[in-house]
């Protein structure tokens, strides 16, 4: 049996309710703005053809979500009932001598693959604590609850959940901190396992109270900003707008950075590539490259790594290249850690990520 620990790996958080049960259909699609739901005359609903639709389009999109994630849970219940019973007809082909010492070496085994473990987790927990010392500031500015339905709280839980995952990974790991989180959004983190022993700043006051003495060195990314990010300093603070919305609220950070009087810039994305569709990014995709510049100090690396391919509509033998290997990063985890990319954490990592209103 392993040895417990203190789990700091983010999993994907469900898509319930706040109460634990499932939302109605309707209701959600309305949360999602789709469609109209109506009352007729006698006070029963009445569901426009487009409603309609949207609805059926989402019920048969749960009832796959629901049969595949079965089928994986069949499978791997399967496959370990098989390894289960191979390693039983192996031991009982043997003598008893070499059964014992066949047992012997696979605990050993175990007991060297646990100890790698641990020393790994600790070597990454104290790249954490290191960059939470010295690390580049960069703040989720989680103020915009009020803004946001649940299932867009719920999307941007899972996309803190891959900052921080992308964070563990990082060569050049940032000193991150969550501000403004209390309330929906604290309530709905508290959910997600081991985020209590996550090694970030987890502040209820706004980024403008916690780094008051700083407020010179905030510097919030928006895209409405004139100013165009070229470097990354180290005195520095970055702001990024945790606000998952469908572009409702547009130019609302951008507004608050002026209010607020601190400084604003952009990335440098149309500087180093041509987009197919708005600069629109998720906090996630904002965040890692971030960290990847960090790293690599190279913007067009670091956007190739990050930007999804479907957002460029051209892309030379080179910048392919430095795509795949993104992928690779993302579909195996350095060190044996666990993100939410992972194949027992969550089913969701392929689907199109929410979009935040932060045009970077």
């Amino acid at each position: 049996m392993e040895e417990n620990r203190e789990n700091d790996e983010p999993e994907e958080p469900s898509h319930d309710s706040e109460d634990g049960s499932s939302m109605p259909q309707e209701e959600e699609l309305q949360e999602q703005g789709g469609g109209r739901v109506e009352e007729d005359g006698s006070g029963s609903p009445r569901v426009s053809k487009s409603a309609k639709k949207k609805l059926m389009k989402l019920q048969r999109y749960e009832a796959k979500k629901a049969h595949r994630k079965a089928i994986a849970k069949q499978n791997k219940q399967e496959h370990m009932e098989r390894k289960r019973q191979e390693w039983a007809d192996k031991l009982a082909a043997l003598p008893e001598d070499e059964r014992s010492s066949l047992v012997q070496a696979k605990l050993d085994t175990r007991k060297e693959r646990m100890a790698e473990r641990h020393q790994e987790r600790e070597h990454t927990r104290e790249k954490l604590r290191n960059a939470m010392q010295r690390g580049q500031n960069i703040v989720v500015d989680l103020e915009f609850c009020e803004l946001m339905n649940p299932n867009e709280i719920n999307s941007l839980v899972q996309q803190i959940m891959y900052c921080y995952a992308a964070n563990r990974k990082s060569a050049s790991p940032a000193h991150l901190w969550l501000t403004g989180c209390k309330g929906e959004i604290m309530s709905r983190m508290q959910k997600v396992p081991g985020f209590p022993n996550w090694l970030v700043e987890k502040e209820e006051r706004s980024y403008i109270e916690a780094l008051h003495e700083r407020k010179q060195d905030l510097v919030y990314l928006t895209a409405d900003s004139e100013d165009v990010l070229q470097e990354l300093e180290a005195s520095k603070i970055y702001v990024v707008g945790g606000l998952v919305d469908r572009n409702r609220w547009k130019g609302i950070t951008m507004q608050k950075a002026q209010e607020q009087g601190i400084q604003t810039a952009k990335l440098p994305i149309a500087d180093h590539l041509s987009m197919t569709s708005s600069q629109v990014l998720t906090v996630n995709q904002v965040f890692e490259i971030l960290i990847t510049f960090l790293e690599v100090k190279d913007w067009r690396k670091s956007l190739l790594q990050v930007i999804p391919q479907r957002k460029r509509p051209e892309i030379d033998s080179n910048d392919l290249h430095l795509t795949n290997e993104r992928k690779k990063m993302s579909s195996g985890n350095e060190n044996g850690e666990v993100s939410p990319c992972d194949s027992n954490v969550g089913s969701n990592c392929n689907e199109k990520r929410e979009e935040v209103t932060v045009e970077t």
